[in-house]
């Protein structure tokens, strides 16, 4: 976490949580959504604009990760903005020779689980978490698997959350449980 955002939670401890205004896609592209985006859904039916600016992308990275319950939030100043997944909280970039790096540039470390769910998408656990698979990479994954190095397993996307502790819609859950 940044050392600029580190001195905002301590000078102002008590702000409100964020939810339902960040979403991340299955391919790593962060989406704001207004309140009329908002209006139409959820992040799966609608996802807002698209952020663009490199900088402030760079900065939710650096400061993107998960609390005690699974919700991952992007730790802007003093509040934390929950993040809606559309399909997993980190999406991988696999290299021809199996090294795999978050959609942050984070390294992954050791691939740990190969999951394949019913639509076909790939998943990773790796010693960071479990990510989807970047569609533009699974072919470097099937080399892995071809490779011995790798032994994909069924799984259901339905039951990904509860297995592997995320929750996808973070604003959902504050509202069943407020």
């Amino acid at each position: 976490m940044d050392d600029i955002v580190k001195q905002a939670i301590a000078k102002w401890p008590n702000v409100p949580d964020c939810y339902g205004w960040l979403g991340l896609d299955a391919r790593g592209r962060w989406y704001l959504r207004d309140a009329a985006t908002q209006a139409q859904g959820g992040f799966l039916v609608a996802r807002g604009a698209r952020l663009q600016h490199g900088k402030f992308i760079e900065f939710i990275h650096r400061n993107y990760e998960a609390d005690a319950r699974g919700c991952w939030y992007f730790q802007n100043g003093p509040q934390r903005v929950f993040v809606e997944l559309e399909a997993a909280p980190l999406v991988w970039r696999v290299s021809a020779d199996g090294e795999t790096v978050a959609h942050t540039g984070a390294p992954a470390g050791r691939v740990q689980e190969c999951l394949v769910d019913e639509h076909g998408r790939v998943y990773l656990r790796c010693a960071m978490g479990l990510g989807l698979v970047h569609s533009l990479d699974v072919a470097c994954v099937a080399q892995q698997i071809e490779r011995g190095h790798w032994l994909p397993q069924e799984v259901r996307a339905a039951d990904l959350p509860a297995v592997y502790g995320f929750v996808p819609s973070p604003a959902a859950m504050a509202r069943s449980a407020g």
